[in-house]
């Protein structure tokens, strides 16, 4: 089985061992990735912010360097949220309509695929361990591959998951929200962060890069001692890839 990875914008920028580590999941799994060097932005940064016709250009480039019928494969909810469901919003209408239903069809981000598609199981060779769990706006409520997500972490049988008590709000990141509403980003994530602090674990977990940069970045600062760790980093540390 072939499928495309989609590395993400701040996968390349910043997380480029978890987007290793995503490939190294797909492949213990037999699976052939493979990686297009041309591959950009989704797009969600310019589509959130009103630039559709901008928006366009992006998510047409995308459209065209993926062609076939090969899943697409994407280690980030956020991301998959705008291919799979935003760009049928961007082009319902126009003559590309059918080609962004069609493109959208093939895209999962990659804890749904191994958790409904591939199916895995795996061997947890790590120590116990307690880890807390953020859900992702647009994993939430757009990709809607939360409950994938958690199954892979349950399915670890040395890692007890327990819930933060307002899971589903937002950290306050929101892409370009952080940037225009820095203070109210402040007051949200400043919340997030009581609540992780308040559960007793040793790990925050999350399947969003920027989530995990807004996270990360405010517990340092609140000198809160929980480790921040992108979901797919975790795995492959617990199977020993």
């Amino acid at each position: 089985m072939k499928v495309y990875f989609f590395s993400t914008c701040i996968g390349a920028a910043a997380f480029a061992d978890t987007c290793v580590n995503s490939i190294k999941l797909l492949q213990k799994e037999g699976i052939e990735v493979i990686f297009k060097k041309d591959q950009t932005c989704c797009g969600q940064p310019s589509f959130n912010s009103g630039y559709y016709e901008e928006t366009k250009k992006i998510a047409l480039h995308n459209m065209n360097l993926f062609k076939g019928s090969e899943p697409i494969i994407l280690p980030s909810g956020s991301c998959t949220g705008m291919m799979k469901v935003d760009y049928i919003e961007l082009f319902e209408g126009s003559e590309y309509e059918s080609q962004a239903r069609e493109f959208s069809s093939r895209i999962y981000e990659l804890s749904e695929f191994l958790d409904k598609v591939l199916k895995v199981r795996y061997e947890d060779k790590g120590a116990p361990t307690k880890v807390t769990w953020h859900s992702n706006c647009h994993a939430l409520r757009s990709a809607k591959c939360i409950d994938s997500a958690k199954n892979l972490i349950k399915s670890l049988n040395n890692v007890e998951l327990i819930e933060l008590e307002r899971e589903e709000e937002c950290c306050g990141f929101g892409g370009t929200f952080s940037v225009k509403e820095p203070e109210i980003s402040n007051a949200m994530v400043t919340q997030k962060v009581q609540d992780i602090a308040s559960r007793g674990v040793e790990y925050v977990l999350s399947a969003d890069a920027g989530c995990l940069l807004n996270i990360s970045g405010a517990m340092k600062k609140q000198g809160v001692n929980v480790k921040p760790m992108h979901l797919y980093d975790f795995l492959a540390q617990r199977i020993g890839l």
